[in-house]
């Protein structure tokens, strides 16, 4: 598995505009046009995103190439992010094309939704991931969750065709239920409560899955008033709240908390994307710890020094762990 493994990865990475990473890896910015206590334009720009220049199966779906043994595959959170960054753009220019867009992706994750061995809907990747054990497909996950149900509402409001609405009924019922019982949900001893981007024992608390699957959560609650979502969402905030500080290496920012006895260290992307995320946080609560975490993280990215050695980190633990 390692030797398919960074094969995969040195593909990846010396031809990045030919692998996934083309789509991932955009500037991470936050939407200054998006409205926070209604459903609106989404929370981040997802402009690169949305301009996705494929590959694109027949339909126009957007397909990611994964190269070596995976190759070219669907992924539903990439496709429910396509989705919003169009749909943010037909909302800014009220373009056709844009639309048409967010609707193909929106009817996509409508008719890839499926019930898991529990009976519960859910989004499935096709393709085994390495992820320290390998998540074996079909694998589903509480950030996939989270994003389309993020577009589903907006697909409502924007067409008001009732079964997007059902679509994200049926998906946020995840939220509810526990890892072990099929959902994404997990409580910890301090009664904690996580959503789970990869759905492994123990869990590992992947902090960029987890905020967005919690936006996730919200928007539900802006579509719908539901108390439960509501509910979740001030768990899930009361969370990342008391566990930030587990976060902070004191020269950058952890991407999960798994407990290896080397920290699993954010890669420069995903460094800024939680201090973007931790920004449009403080916007949504109004909590100050937020945008302290913001800034300090934000100023750790500024000092060549902490950069190089976030690097070195990174690389010796994916030497270590995969």
């Amino acid at each position: 598995m390692a030797l398919n493994y960074y094969r995969r990865i040195f593909r990846a990475y010396m031809y990045p505009g030919t692998s996934q990473l083309s789509f991932w890896h955009d500037p991470a910015e936050a939407n200054a046009n998006a409205f926070i206590h209604t459903l609106g334009e989404y929370y981040m720009t997802f402009a690169e995103k949305a301009q996705y220049a494929g590959p694109h199966d027949a339909q126009g779906i957007p397909l990611l190439n994964y190269h070596g043994l995976i190759g070219l595959q669907y992924n539903p959170i990439a496709i429910a992010q396509w989705g919003l960054g169009n749909y943010n753009l037909f909302v800014r220019t009220g373009g056709a094309d844009a639309r048409e867009k967010f609707v193909k992706a929106s009817d996509w994750l409508c008719q890839r939704l499926e019930k898991n061995i529990h009976g519960l809907h859910v989004w499935n990747h096709y393709f085994d991931w390495e992820y320290r054990q390998t998540l074996k497909a079909p694998w589903y996950s509480g950030l996939a969750q989270g994003q389309a149900i993020s577009l589903l509402v907006r697909a409502h409001t924007e067409t008001g065709e009732e079964k997007y609405l059902r679509a994200a009924d049926l998906a946020f019922r995840s939220f509810q239920v526990d890892v072990e019982s099929g959902g994404v949900k997990f409580e910890d001893a301090e009664k904690n409560t996580w959503f789970e981007e990869y759905l492994v024992s123990p869990p590992t608390h992947i902090l960029n899955g987890f905020i967005w699957a919690t936006w996730g959560v919200y928007d539900y609650f802006l579509a719908t008033g539901s108390r439960d979502a509501m509910s979740l969402f001030a768990a899930a905030v009361k969370t990342l709240e008391a566990n930030l500080g587990r976060y902070d290496l004191g020269f950058w920012s952890r991407y999960e908390l798994s407990g290896t006895l080397l920290p699993m260290i954010a890669s420069p992307f995903y460094h800024r994307l939680h201090v973007t995320q931790l920004f449009v946080m403080y916007r949504i609560t109004s909590l100050k710890v937020f945008e302290q975490y913001a800034r300090r993280w934000e100023s750790y990215a500024h000092s060549g020094s902490n950069r190089s050695r976030a690097l070195c980190y990174k690389g010796v633990f994916k030497l270590c762990y995969y």
